[in-house]
């Protein structure tokens, strides 16, 4: 119980949810153990420790170094469940989910690891974190974000936390696991030296979407026909995203079913 007093929410979130998640897999979670099953965590946020800290010297205990420390959120779940697979957190800002997914995949394509829990966890604790999203000019102060919409002002904040089983596709037909969709492929770059350091790049991201694309193996008739935007809100970001996809997936589409849906 006092360790449990100690954690971060965030690591008793993805807990419970790689729980839940193997299960939706139909998968044993004992049966894991000791697998070359890998955890990969996106998350950016410390709020629960700089929470703690307010209260001084007397609030931190033996289990406080564990029970704040971003890396054992990965940690943890593979203490727990016995995985010996690669156990990291990622932090890439707002993408944190999704490089994690990325790296997921490529340890699964390696034989680095035979199964890959993948989680995304963000907790609002704090009420400063608003304050420095709104000084800094991305937050909506209207509370609405209309991502690619002539208001466009800036993002909501969202929290909550979630978890996917990643397997090769052949091992999850051949252990009758559950599948919900297959990943066909999976890029990451950065802005490099664009015209600010958290000013987007049309380039950057345009050179991404087309290198997912390329190691999808999508032949020429095969089309992308949704996309889940980033969709900042913000009259810098939606601009950009828009013109990189339809610089790369925008070509020859003609009528409704050539449209691309977002």
């Amino acid at each position: 119980p006092r360790e449990a007093a100690a954690m971060d929410p965030q690591q008793r979130l993805v807990l419970e949810l790689t729980w839940e998640a193997l299960e939706d897999a139909a998968i044993v979670p004992a049966s894991l153990r000791g697998s070359r099953t890998a955890v990969f965590v996106g998350t950016l946020r410390d709020d629960y420790t700089n929470l703690l800290y307010q209260y001084g010297d007397e609030a931190v205990t033996q289990h406080t170094m564990a029970g704040v420390n971003r890396g054992v959120i990965a940690g943890r779940v593979s203490y727990h469940l016995g995985l010996r697979g690669p156990s990291l957190t990622v932090d890439s800002a707002q993408s944190s989910s999704l490089v994690a997914v990325h790296l997921a995949c490529e340890s699964l394509r390696s034989g680095e690891s035979t199964t890959a829990v993948v989680a995304g966890v963000n907790l609002n604790l704090l009420a400063e974190n608003a304050t420095t999203e709104e000084r800094f000019g991305a937050l909506s102060p209207d509370g609405v974000s209309y991502t690619f919409d002539a208001r466009a002002n800036g993002f909501v904040p969202g929290e909550g936390g979630g978890v996917v089983v990643l397997k090769p596709l052949s091992a999850a037909l051949a252990d009758g696991n559950r599948i919900h969709g297959v990943i066909r492929g999976t890029a990451v770059n950065n802005d490099g030296a664009a015209d600010g350091l958290t000013v987007p790049s049309g380039t950057a991201q345009e050179q991404l979407i087309r290198e997912a694309h390329r190691r999808s193996g999508l032949g020429p008739n095969e089309r992308v026909q949704y996309v889940e935007l980033h969709g900042t809100g913000t009259p810098v970001g939606d601009p950009v995203e828009a013109a990189a996809l339809g610089a790369a997936l925008g070509a020859d589409r003609t009528g409704a079913d050539g449209a691309l849906r977002v």
